[in-house]
């Protein structure tokens, strides 16, 4: 007797009924004719020595124009995938500008709108994209026990995906093995939750922030405390952050914390003493970043953001503009800073000074637009709102970005710069240009609150931790579904994609660490 195949699965039947409208669809045929075409450099703002080009319609899709510029570089085998950007109007150009998709085309995106003529010269930014393509992870590598509490935050290593720190609710941060799928060290001194880790960015030095009112230090490789706890606050620690290796006197790396007791307090890790206190905030300080050009930026439920210069530890100015509490900030140089001097070859420069200078140079690749040092900032509020920031040259925002119905709770940057995440209370995921604030996205896939949500270190991926004990991976590009990761037992609080892409962490009020891997 025959088997007899399962009627397809409503998920096959979706997938199945998009495969057939995709082909279905007959692109209107393309009008003869050609454009000229101007090449830009976003990073510098200039064009150098490539010629206008003359591009048949027909032809000119951003798959051809990649692989034009690529032999007009004379690149040859060893090429570059590039993202193109329109913009209307002329030099100086600042790295806005409209965003072309991977699969569109000249005609149908800028002709046949009436944004261009074609019979018009028109310039094209354009930026290098990754070069290296994550994978979406698809499946639970490990589910590890061992913490006795919820579990509160989770962050990878940053040299590789071998190791991840969570903070919980039993007082104690452990680092897991993500190879093994076992836990190595369990960091014991804490008398009260751990609300935050930290690695420092060559990723010698483990920081916990806790409920105790202390800082505390750790070796991540034997697991010992280094030294005793850095008192000072008097209330909980709700932020770390660690001065950006570049910015480091040669051995001695300084961290920053950020308290309920309205204050931020900067740590000398090598003499185990506090080196400055930042005082200003009128209400808790739920975030603090140190940016890589010497500022140190800090939110606060007084619903300002305050930019303070490190080297005269004085206050430079407050940004204001929020009408709630002030929930979390993001840098778009957060990925380079974490990282240091890591990248994705793996390969660690011989020399200190070689290793400054590569994390100076990642730096600087990460936040130049136009041949210019732009840091920007997006925070998160609790008046439904993200705002976007550019403290280097205005004290006004880019952009308010609305479009949450409820609380935001968690922002964060793409490693290239080019978008911002926000999570919030709506069940919903939404993605902004952040060049400008545009709206790109809603990602809608969650029946909970989102509590975090982080980028792949190729920026074409997104993952999400919602109480709805799922995980979900995103594309960035088409602002689609991915993957679906069920596997927790309730609420997932803290995620993180570990910066070499290999893998994903996991944690929250099930008590289980859950490695995901492609």
């Amino acid at each position: 007797m025959a088997t007899v195949p399962p009627p397809p699965s409503k998920r096959q039947k979706t997938a199945a009924a998009a495969l057939a409208r995709e082909q279905a669809d007959v692109t209107e045929d393309i009008p003869e004719g050609a454009i000229r075409v101007r090449f830009v450099d976003q990073a510098t703002g200039e064009a150098g020595s490539l010629p206008v080009i003359s591009i048949a319609l027909a032809n000119a899709t951003t798959k051809n124009l990649e692989l034009l510029l690529n032999e007009l570089q004379e690149r040859g085998d060893d090429r570059i995938p590039y993202r193109f950007f329109y913009t209307s109007g002329g030099p100086p150009y600042d790295g806005g500008g409209e965003a072309l998709g991977d699969r569109s085309d000249l005609y149908n995106a800028l002709v046949k709108p009436g944004k261009i003529s074609a019979e018009s010269e028109i310039t094209l930014q354009y930026a290098p994209q990754a070069v290296f393509r994550v994978k979406a992870v698809s499946r639970c590598a490990a589910a590890i026990s061992g913490h006795g509490e919820y579990i509160l935050t989770a962050q990878f290593s940053p040299a590789n995906s071998q190791r991840l720190a969570t903070g919980a609710g039993d007082n104690t941060a452990r680092i897991f093995d993500c190879e093994t799928g076992t836990p190595v060290h369990t960091l014991k001194g804490h008398t009260s939750w751990v609300l935050t880790v930290a690695w420092s960015p060559e990723g010698q030095i483990l920081a916990t922030g806790s409920m105790d009112n202390t800082v505390r230090l750790w070796d991540p490789s034997s697991g010992q405390a280094l030294g005793t706890a850095l008192k000072g606050h008097t209330k909980w620690v709700n932020s770390l952050s660690w001065e950006p290796y570049h910015l480091q006197a040669s051995g001695r790396p300084r961290v920053a914390s950020s308290s309920k007791d309205a204050t931020v307090r900067i740590w000398d890790v090598v003499g185990r003493k506090i080196d400055f206190a930042l005082t200003g905030h009128k209400d808790s300080v739920t975030c603090v970043k140190w940016g890589g050009t010497g500022l140190i930026y800090t939110t606060s439920h007084d619903k300002t953001v305050k930019v303070w210069e490190a080297s005269t530890q004085t206050l430079k100015f407050t940004l204001s503009g929020h009408a709630h509490w002030i929930n979390h900030m993001a840098l778009s140089s957060e990925f380079a800073l974490r990282t240091g001097y890591h990248d994705h070859t793996g390969k660690v420069p011989a020399t200190e000074d070689e290793k400054v200078a590569k994390a100076k140079e990642r730096f600087e690749k990460a936040v130049t637009v136009g041949g210019e040092i732009v840091e920007r900032l997006a925070t998160a509020s609790d008046d439904t709102t993200v705002y976007l920031w550019s403290p280097l040259t205005s004290r006004k925002p880019i952009a308010r970005l609305t479009g949450h119905q409820k609380q935001v709770n968690h922002v964060t940057f793409s490693p290239d710069g080019f978008y911002v995440a926000s999570a919030g209370f709506d069940n919903h995921v939404k993605l902004w240009s952040a060049r400008d604030g545009k709206f790109l996205f809603s990602l809608r896939g969650h029946v909970a609150s989102v509590y975090q949500c982080c980028f792949s270190a190729d920026s074409r991926l997104l993952v999400s931790a919602s109480k709805d004990t799922t995980l979900k991976a995103w594309d960035v590009r088409t602002g689609k579904l991915k993957e679906d990761l069920p596997g927790h037992k309730d609420e997932v609080y803290a995620v993180d994609w570990s910066p070499d892409g290999e893998k994903v962490g996991s944690g929250g009020r099930d008590k289980q660490v859950r490695i995901w891997r492609n």
